[in-house]
Order: structure tokens, then sequence, then C-alpha cells
């Protein structure tokens, strides 16, 4: 009996985890709360645990919840009659901007649209504050709980709880639609969904704070959420492009980091190491990204990051590419960041001297001022050029500013490698 339950609870998590977004979006578009569609959520997952073990694992658990979900939401509202009152009001004002969802008392395959993209949107929001953008993606569409969102951003999980709530009773308030916006709106609000993917997904692969240099879970997350967002949306080629960089960047995981937890730069890793399978199906979307109209950002960034896959070490990289490449980029969605990576890839093309020239033009840049990879990139351009003294007080600098202890421990090495101590940092 007890692995019976084991068993169920398993499926259970299974489901959730796989289901959780496509439930909670199509509980969302049929009552119109996301408050209401959590708890019924929750509540559904519950008796799931409850029956399973008893009655066995349903053929089609998803829907299972899903009726569930829906009956446990009906008697709710016939119980709270103000609060379905104000709901319907809410309901008719989604309406007219999209169709009704069909109503439905028991849940067949048939009657699971995927409404997930229209929680993308809504999670994503410009309305929003950008710090609950991500934490809305990843409690709604990723079914992480709320102390899980709260360790991926780093905060207390009551601080994560409110912050949550703020971005819900927001979207609330301010009557934010649940829906695709229309063709004349996609193109500006798509970017803003991708940057929140891509935001977490730069957390998971390089970690802002903290003891670890990366926090593999949280990428791997945004890879799968932006794998659900090409489903949907496969016409869209930078959808398609950042979810390439991602799988292309994310398959040195391994390599990045040493036997005691030391931060591993490119030019060292064991590419052996490097997952190929990955680097193989991020490979084949490239073309599906750059073909078909002018590139965006994410498709030329995992043009980038193909190449570097593609090298059998760094002196074999197409530097030249790489530095037409970040022309491109520098055109399309210029910054101060994009023209640091720029200027270290002429450094490898044109030499040490030709990168730090581009770098200390980027001196008066308020962005870098506070960035540990430009005062790290300068420390290293400056050892290579022989001028130690420079070379340890960009170092020293870029120590100050490092977030993780991987990456404060390969800066102290190098600042031990111009001649002066760490200690004295």
């Amino acid at each position: 009996m007890a692995e019976r339950v084991i068993g169920a609870e398993r499926a259970v998590e299974a489901v959730f985890r796989e289901e959780h977004g496509l439930l909670l979006a199509s509980l969302v578009r049929r009552f119109g709360d996301l408050d209401l569609a959590e708890e019924v959520a929750s509540e559904a997952i519950e008796a799931a645990l409850v029956h399973w073990p008893v009655r066995g694992v349903p053929a089609r658990p998803g829907a299972w919840l899903l009726t569930t979900a829906r009956r446990r939401a009906v008697d709710r509202l016939r119980r709270d009659q103000a609060y379905a009152a104000r709901l319907a009001v809410l309901q008719v004002e989604a309406d007219r901007a999209a169709p009704a969802a069909p109503p439905a008392d028991a849940a067949t395959d048939a009657d699971l649209p995927d409404e997930r993209l229209r929680l993308f949107f809504t999670c994503a929001h410009p309305a929003l504050p950008a710090e609950a953008r991500g934490a809305l993606m990843l409690r709604c569409l990723a079914g992480l709980t709320t102390a899980e969102v709260a360790r991926a951003h780093l905060v207390p999980p009551a601080t994560m709880a409110q912050r949550i709530v703020r971005a819900k009773r927001k979207i609330r308030e301010a009557r934010i639609p649940f829906r695709v916006p229309g063709a004349d709106e996609l193109p500006g609000r798509l970017p803003g969904v991708l940057q929140v993917l891509y935001s977490v997904f730069t957390e998971g692969y390089a970690a802002s704070s903290g003891p670890d240099l990366q926090r593999p879970d949280l990428a791997e997350e945004a890879i799968r959420l932006a794998r659900i967002l090409r489903r949907l949306l496969p016409g869209e080629r930078e959808v398609t492009g950042l979810l390439a960089l991602m799988l292309l960047v994310h398959a040195r995981r391994e390599a990045r980091i040493g036997p005691a937890g030391e931060l591993v730069l490119l030019d060292e890793q064991d590419r052996a190491r490097w997952d190929r399978a990955m680097i193989e199906e991020g490979l084949a979307l490239v073309p599906v990204a750059l073909t078909g109209g002018p590139p965006g950002p994410y498709a030329v960034q995992a043009a980038i990051a193909a190449l570097h896959d593609e090298a059998a070490d760094l002196a074999t990289t197409d530097w030249p590419q790489i530095t037409a490449l970040y022309d491109v980029l520098s055109a399309l969605a210029p910054s101060p960041v994009v023209a640091l990576n720029r200027a270290v890839a002429v450094a490898m093309r044109d030499g040490p001297e030709a990168g730090l020239a581009l770098l200390d033009e980027l001196a008066g840049e308020e962005r870098l001022r506070g960035y540990h990879p430009y005062h790290a990139a300068r420390a290293d351009l400056l050892y290579r050029l022989g001028r130690l003294p420079d070379a340890a007080a960009a170092y020293r600098r870029a120590l100050e500013l490092a977030g993780t202890e991987p990456e404060r421990a390969h800066l102290r090495r190098g600042l031990e490698a111009t001649g002066e101590t760490a200690s004295a940092t």
C-alpha cells in the first residue's frame, strides 16, 4: 500500500510539473481570475493524492485534474455570490477581446486547448514590475512553488510571496487582459516575453550572486518554457533563436566548472564534456532562426554561440566571423555589453592592444562601471600586454564587483599572477 501511495504521489508530481501551466491557463481562461485558478488547481492536486492511490492514475490525468478543478471553482463561486459577480464583470470585459471558452463540466483531451500562450503574455505584461515578471512566469508556467521561486531570485520566501501577491493584485486591478496580443501588437510585446525568459536563463547559467557559479535547474526551466513557447509560436523566428541560443550555451555547463567548483573559462574547457546532443539540437535551429527575413538579436547571438560550439579549440575559432556577427548585433540591439563582447572578439582577432583600445573607449559607460566582466576583460588584456600594475588594479575592481565565490576565486588567481597578493583585497 505504501508503495502504491508513493507511486501515486510521484505520478501527481510528474503530471503537475508537465501540465501545470496548461491547467492553470485553462482555468484562468474559463474563470478569469488567477488567484481562483491557483487555489482550485492546488485543491485538484490534493484530491488526486487522495483518490489516485486507491483508484489508480486515470488514463488522462491532466483532464481529470481540470475537471476536478473546474468543479471546485464552480462550488466556490456558488458559495460566494459577490465574488462570482465580480468575476462575471471581469469575464465580460475579457470576452470582448477574445471568444469565450466553451463551457464544460467533464474535460476530455479535446477540451484542453493550449491556453498557455495567453499566460506567457499576461505574466510578462509591461504594466507589471520587471522583478515580478520572471517570478510569475516561474510560478504560473513552470509550476515552481513560492519557496522555489524565492530561491531562484535569492530572496526570502515571505518577500517573494508578497511580490507575487502584489503582481496578481496588479493584474486584477489594472484589468490586465488574459489574451494573446493581436498581430499589430505582437511585434511590440513578444520581445518582453523573450527578455523575461532570457533573464531567467541567464541567472541560471551565470548566477549573479551566491556560492555557486551556476544554477542548472533554473536554466533548464527557462529552456523548458522556451520549448513550450516555440510550440505555441512556431512561426516566430526570434523564439527559435532564443531556444537555439539557450541550448548552445547551456551545452557547455559541465565544462564550465572544475572538480572543486572553480570557474573554467572557454579557452581552458574540456570540450569533450560539452553536451553534443544539445549542441546538435541548437545548431539545427540556427538556420531556421536566421532565414526568412532580417535576423533578430537572439538569432544573431545563437549564430555566435554556434561558432564557438563548432570550433575544436580557441585557436581555430572563427573570430573574424564572430566579430562580423557582433557588428550585426550592434546595429540590431546596441548596448554597452554588446560593445564589450565585440571588443573581446576583436582582441582575439587582432590582438590584445586592439581589444583594449575598444574597452578603454567604453570606460565612460555607466552600465559597465559596476559590471565585473568589463573590468575582468580589461585585466586579462592588460596582463597579456605585460602591464602588470594596471592589470592588478583592474582585477581588484572586478573582485569588488563579482557576485559569486567561484568568480571571485578565479579573479584572485588572476590578481596573484600579476605578482600582487589577493589577501590585500
